[in-house]
């Protein structure tokens, strides 16, 4: 889905007008009444048990669409010399579909979408019948819409504290739980201030100060979506992103702690025809089926089940697009209906032939795109890891990113089902000392 910058920190900035955090928590915790917004939400009463007072720290860094080839093709010269300290991944595939919302809550959860619920930036709950979209403030700050166990929720509930500065539903109350330190997404805090609240909480006393730390930029996104990602604001964005994470480590050299880095990026981006869009197929009656928004793919769900079959044939002429029943989606995308945990895919998916794009909107659809086959080149993302837990000089092939959450929970020693998540620890186990 077409994520603009603006548009997502107008959703959020109102979030913030109206919210409250009322979320219960593995620790004892007050809720505390937003006021502003860019105050800090702080869970009280929550402290580091002794065990895990002695553990390192990880601060996990996503940028937003930083497709794998953006360091180099946009000279990103502090990540390339942080990664040779440390691992270089050629690319990370993203989950399918190569969307924000569930890929970001891929990397903490070690869930593919259809299996945390997240199956899209906008989708149906069939059961319920309620429409869930990134753009409901309400719905994203509720935790029922979220499966898994993300990593700050396993934290908090073996008593170890975690912090984010923004991530994908780090404000929903998750099992009752949300990070002790957090902010409400918004535009109003400079870089500067963003990472000396980092420093602040990793120089609070031991018993206070965050193991697990998300940090989160939107800017490569929004503008290789706004004016695509071969345009030389796009480098811009890119360089801004290496000079802010080489202040960040900067900074937090002198406080002599055993930090782990791991930058990633949800995503890649590709150049679309943003020019010849495709609006909803002919052949789908919208009086049969709801069709929430997207671009690079829609998902039909049948009012009347008996309209699927004589629907489906229908789009099958279509030499445009390319269409599937739940059971016949590739098994990479685990997008099946076996698949479908909580039963939110659609009756029928269709996909535009790349680089076509669907339009629903009257609005001129953006130069860059992304939420194709996850497989796709141009999809991939990045993965970078530096600090005390990891080798130095290693560069690995690409691998999927539910492969992040067993990596970072074995680093901070948290235990976890391996029964309970996709990602297998042993894919990343090499690029540990």
């Amino acid at each position: 889905m077409l994520k603009r910058f603006l548009f997502i920190a107008t959703i959020f900035l109102a979030m913030l007008a109206n919210a409250q955090d009322t979320s219960n928590n593995a620790h004892t915790s007050t809720p505390m009444v937003i006021t502003s917004n860019t105050d800090q939400q702080i869970i009280s009463g929550r402290k580091n048990s002794p065990a895990q007072i002695t553990k390192p720290y990880v601060i996990l860094i996503s940028a937003d669409g930083f497709r794998a080839d953006f360091t180099e093709l946009y000279e990103a010269k502090k990540l390339q010399a942080l990664s040779s300290q440390g691992v270089r991944g050629n690319y990370m595939i993203p989950s399918y579909p190569s969307v924000t919302f569930p890929n970001h809550y891929s990397i903490v959860t070690g869930l593919y979408p259809s299996h945390h619920g997240l199956v899209d930036n906008s989708y149906i709950d069939v059961a319920s019948g309620a429409f869930y979209n990134m753009g409901n403030k309400k719905m994203v700050a509720e935790g029922k819409w979220y499966g898994g166990t993300p990593l700050w929720v396993l934290a908090e509930q073996q008593k170890m504290i975690s912090a984010s500065f923004y991530w994908v539903a780090s404000e929903a109350d998750i099992q009752g739980i949300k990070p002790t330190y957090h902010y409400i997404y918004n535009d109003k805090i400079a870089i500067d201030t963003r990472i000396k609240a980092v420093k602040d909480w990793l120089s609070l006393p031991e018993d206070q100060r965050p193991h697990f730390i998300t940090f989160y930029f939107p800017d490569v996104d929004h503008d290789a979506h706004t004016y695509g990602p071969d345009d030389i604001r796009v480098k811009k964005s890119v360089q801004f992103v290496d000079s802010s994470i080489n202040a960040l480590q900067e900074s937090l050299a002198s406080l002599h702690l055993p930090i782990n880095y791991i930058f990633v990026s949800d995503h890649g981006m590709a150049k679309v025809d943003n020019v010849n869009t495709k609006p909803i197929p002919s052949s789908i009656d919208t009086a049969s089926f709801t069709v929430p928004w997207g671009d690079t793919q829609l998902h039909l769900y049948a009012k009347d089940k008996s309209k699927i079959e004589p629907t489906y044939n229908s789009l099958k002429n279509d030499t445009s697009v390319t269409v599937y029943k739940l059971d016949e989606t590739p098994a990479y995308w685990h997008y099946k209906k076996a698949d479908d945990k909580f039963n939110r895919l659609g009756d029928i998916i269709v996909v535009p032939h790349f680089p076509k794009v669907f339009n629903l909107s009257k609005s001129k659809a953006s130069l860059g795109k992304h939420g194709f086959d996850n497989h796709m080149p141009e999809m991939r993302a990045s993965f970078m890891a530096w600090g005390p837990a990891f080798k130095k000089g290693l560069t690995i092939d690409g691998f999927e990113n539910v492969n992040i959450y067993p990596l970072v929970a074995h680093i901070l020693g948290l235990h976890y089902n391996t029964n309970s998540i996709d990602g297998k620890f042993e894919v990343l186990k090499p690029i540990l000392k």
